[in-house]
């Protein structure tokens, strides 16, 4: 493979990183776009499986998101008054010498790999994405929203679930709520929490903590959707207290600390699984433009870190960047990526259907058995 290639990556999330990470090494060369003025730098936490961990390690960052986050191998079930139900060994997705799960700042994770992007030799402009492209067999022509213009062997959209770039090329697949909601804070982590407790039941659907490094932590609560024009962002706070005092055991502690709106994210559960095609010519779907899910299985960025995986190691080991190329990336993802898509969607609909006798666990065992396995 040429070194002269060049790509386009329009995202500066998860997937596009890592892929600018995993493209560099190999000698191409990478610009990368990013909307957001401020690098995306935001968000509250993100519970890692070993999967995602594996990926991490590959990209080169595992040691930086070690010493930021918290690592575990249980988790919890709870009832809503704080009492301890259950404790399972979670499946080491990512191998015996990765934990199992771990959670750290949404923050510190796009730090990371924003960082290793630019220090591979990416080329990273903020504040600016595509205004429009062009393409033939041999490249695509992009036009810039700061102006500029380049020509690029290949353009990958890692822009997000309501990517621009996706809609650009002509496919019209959009996500689609389910008709949950989630509130999620970060919080100072009370003494004793070392691992995510799940409560499923009390005011809302589910109530969760995560662990995010040795002070602190990130909890959410999972409501059934509601119109967010109704939800001044000022009274936040108060709405999510008004949820968690609800709930018992580290929730107390964790309640009384809720009292900044600005630090509190309200957001609704998507469903999206391009059915057709992940590209068109050569332009490509990586991370959430091509799938999402609700975080029932903690498993969004998980999926988005391995199409860069598979993506990457197509476009570094094949000669010809070609239809047959975007072809086996899709056929290569698509099955794993529907069984977390589609089982992430089911949980979430159990809960609201409000079925006591649902098959939670084996559900969520068999899929994690599966995600054990390499990409």
């Amino acid at each position: 493979m040429s070194p002269a290639r060049t790509v386009l990556i329009v995202g500066g999330g998860v997937s596009g990183n890592a892929l600018a990470v995993l493209l560099r090494r190999a000698g191409v060369g990478v610009d990368l776009v990013e909307l957001s003025p401020d690098g995306n730098v935001q968000g509250s936490g993100i519970t890692l499986q070993g999967n995602a961990l594996r990926v991490l390690r590959e990209v080169g960052v595992w040691e930086e998101v070690r010493r930021a986050g918290f690592g575990f191998d249980t988790l919890g079930l709870i009832a809503p008054d704080g009492t301890v139900l259950h404790v399972a060994e979670d499946i080491r997705t990512g191998g015996p010498d990765l934990p199992a799960t771990m959670g750290m700042g949404r923050p510190d994770l796009q730090r990371a790999l924003a960082g290793a992007a630019r220090a591979g030799g990416a080329r990273v402009r903020l504040g600016c994405t595509v205004q429009s492209l062009e393409q033939d067999g041999d490249g695509v022509d992009v036009r810039l929203t700061d102006g500029t213009a380049a020509r690029y062997d290949l353009v990958v959209a890692a822009d997000g679930l309501g990517s621009p770039t996706r809609a650009l090329i002509g496919i019209d697949d959009r996500p689609e709520p389910t008709g949950m909601g989630i509130w999620r804070v970060t919080a100072p982590r009370p003494a004793g929490v070392e691992r995510t407790d799940l409560a499923y039941g009390g005011p809302a659907f589910i109530a969760g903590y995560c662990p995010t490094g040795e002070d602190s932590l990130y909890a959410y609560l999972v409501e059934p959707k509601r119109d967010r024009a109704e939800l001044p962002p000022a009274s936040y706070a108060e709405e999510m207290r008004r949820l968690a005092a609800g709930y018992g055991g580290a929730w107390k502690e964790i309640a009384a600390s809720i009292t900044d709106s600005s630090r509190i994210n309200y957001t609704w559960f998507h469903r999206l699984l391009v059915e057709g095609p992940w590209h068109r010519g050569r332009v490509v779907l990586v991370g959430d433009a091509a799938h999402a899910c609700p975080p029932t299985l903690a498993q969004g960025a998980a999926m988005s870190l391995e199409d860069a995986l598979v993506l990457a190691e197509l476009l570094t080991a094949r000669a010809d960047w070609d239809g047959e190329l975007f072809a086996a990336y899709r056929e290569r993802r698509m099955p794993r990526v529907r069984m977390v898509v589609e089982n992430s969607v089911q949980l979430g609909r159990w809960l609201m259907d409000g079925v006591r006798d649902a098959d939670v666990p084996g559900l969520i065992g068999r899929t994690m058995a599966v995600l054990s396995e390499r990409p």
